[in-house]
Formats: structure tokens, sequence, C-alpha cells
């Protein structure tokens, strides 16, 4: 099997410089820490830098690591008023590295992973929560019809399609039987809210570390990691976002769970989700609860992908194999939160 940290460098090169416009090799590549999905790498070349997201090699799960659609929604986001990186060249050619590829710009910039954010001052800790709750609001303002993204999902209830699409994902996956993990799927299927025919681009995975503010920590320069954008439905991301802000301050994501938030003038989940209802001309949120746990079910979901791989021997990251771990305590906080609402 393909190494998934190494590119043959010099045919890479060659490949680029045909099909780039100003490309120009030699180039070095080094692969970025982090990240369990798309292995991504920093391109070093003659004529700058750039980046590049590849699938992993070897057997993937069906429309899994789609970075062809993450090449779309880039290219098609690159006149709003949602921050991305410029995309140059989709590779659908698996000969050229082992596997689909595309290069985008390198954006100079910061990302954090505590969700505390230890590195900044109070005063920026706050403008920059309501820098990510401004450019999510964006995010659910796209013109999906202007930005050529109508076919971009499928249509009918969103929450009734995720459900079913990641409920077959995790049993694809499913190295032993978690119970707290079928509990959770029974109650999601049983309390599904009605549909309110609400429909915007969606990113799946919004959260601290996808995205990177300018080196002044003022504004998000780019929002990272589309590969689980779709046409849905605009709370999935709030909820996914406010329940890893939930989440206890341990593993790579650090969450804000026991934190006092007032002391480091980072908003309550109450506040947030008011501000991103002002911005979008609503009033309020019902059936939170239930976007809160679906946000726990399809994380682990994908956790157990991860693990999946990692069991397999074909993962991008040395943690992936320890991930599966995390599936059960991801239920079992969900079904906690269920019995809090009740």
């Amino acid at each position: 099997m393909a190494d998934v940290n190494q590119l043959d460098e010099a045919k890479l090169a060659s490949y680029l410089e045909a099909n780039i416009e100003g490309f120009k090799g030699p180039i070095s590549a080094e692969k970025f820490a982090g990240g369990q999905s798309n292995p991504t790498f920093k391109i070093n070349a003659a004529s700058g830098t750039y980046v590049l997201r590849r699938q992993p090699p070897g057997k993937l799960l069906k429309s899994a690591h789609a970075v062809d659609r993450e090449y779309r929604v880039l290219d098609a986001l690159k006149d709003t008023d949602v921050p991305v990186a410029k995309v140059y060249h989709l590779c659908e050619d698996r000969e050229v590295i082992g596997s689909m590829f595309y290069i985008m710009e390198f954006c100079d910039g910061n990302i954090y992973w505590d969700a505390q954010l230890p590195e900044v001052d109070n005063a920026a800790r706050g403008k920059m929560y309501d820098e990510m709750n401004r450019v999510l609001a964006a995010l659910h303002s796209v013109d999906i019809d202007a930005s050529g993204l109508s076919d971009y999902g499928r249509p009918g209830n969103y929450f009734a399609r995720q459900l079913d699409r990641w409920t077959k994902q995790y049993r694809a996956s499913e190295l032993d039987k978690i119970e707290e993990m079928d509990q959770l799927i029974t109650w999601l299927e049983q309390n599904q809210p009605e549909d309110d025919g609400r429909v915007s681009l969606v990113h799946g995975d919004y959260r601290l570390d996808n995205v990177m503010f300018d080196n002044n920590n003022e504004k998000i320069v780019a929002v990272l990691d589309w590969e689980l954008s779709t046409l849905g439905h605009p709370f999935a991301d709030l909820a996914y976002q406010c329940m890893q802000l939930r989440m206890p301050g341990a593993g790579d994501m650090k969450g804000l769970l026991g934190v006092d938030r007032a002391a480091l003038n980072i908003p309550s989940e109450e506040a947030y989700v008011a501000a991103y209802c002002e911005r979008m001309g609503i009033d309020s949120i019902p059936n939170w609860e239930f976007y809160i746990a679906f946000s726990y079910f399809r994380l682990a979901a994908i956790i157990q992908g991860v693990a999946k791989r990692a069991h397999d021997g074909n993962a991008s990251n040395k943690k992936a194999a320890q991930m599966g771990a995390f599936v059960q305590p991801m239920a079992q906080m969900a079904l906690d939160t269920i019995a809090k609402a009740q």
C-alpha cells in the first residue's frame, strides 16, 4: 500500500507545472501535523507555497474523503462573504500520487485548538468568538443558486438523510457493539423534528481548529476542511460547534466543560446562539437538544470510521488507532443531554 505520508515530488512537480499556470518546480512536500481524514501537505515550490489535500490511498467508504467536493465548494465561494483559500487545480487522475487531490493557496495565519484560547487576552477572545459567529451566519446566508451550488446536496429532510447516512457508515465501521450508540440511534430515529424547510450551504465540521485567523486574530482569513459540506440544515453547523464547546478540556480539540466562560470573556452557549439568531433574523431555535444529540452521534460515527481505517492499516494520523475509545463516551454525552432535557 502507498505510504500516505510520502509523495513522489519529481512526478508531482512535473504534473503541476503542466496543469497550473505559473507553477514552477522543484518542490518539497511536508505533511501537516493533525487531521484524521484527508492528508494535507505544504508544498514549497520555486514559484511559491501551496497546499495539497489528497484522499488517503486504499479502499474508502462510499462518499468519504470527497476532495472533489471540497474543491468545488471552495471554487464556488471565491466571490462570497465566506473567507476561503483560492483553489488552483483538481487532479482526478489517481496515477499521479496514488489518489485524487487538489492544490490551493497557502494562507498565512493562526489556527487554535484549545477553545479556551489561552494564547490571547480576554478582549481578543470575545472578538474571536463573535467573528466565528459572524462567519457561520455568512456561510448560511450564501445564495445557493447564484454560487452554482443548487445541486450540491440532495432534496428532502436533511436530518433524516444524515441519520440514515451516518448510521450506515457507523455500521460499516463498527468493530465492537456499543450499547450507548444503539440507544442513541434509536432515540434519534424516534424523535426527529418535522422538516421546517430551511436549506443552506452547511460546512459539516465548523469548529475552532477549522478556521484560520489573521496574524492579529481580528478576522478569519480562511474556513478550512470542507469535506463534509453539503446543502442541509443550518442549525446542524451551529449545534455541532456548540456540542464541541460542551466537551471536556482533553484531547486535541479542547472544549469548555466546567470552564468559567465569563471570566475568559467567552460567550455562554445561550448568548452565542442568540447572536447567531440575531444575525440570521430568527427568534429562537426549537428542538435544540435533538440537534446537539445528533451532533454527538455524527461525530461518534466519524470517529468510528477513523478507528476502522486504523484497524485496516489505512489512516493518515498515528493517533487514529486510539480514536475508537472516544465513541462510547460521545454517545453517553448525547444520552446525558437528552436525559437533562426531559
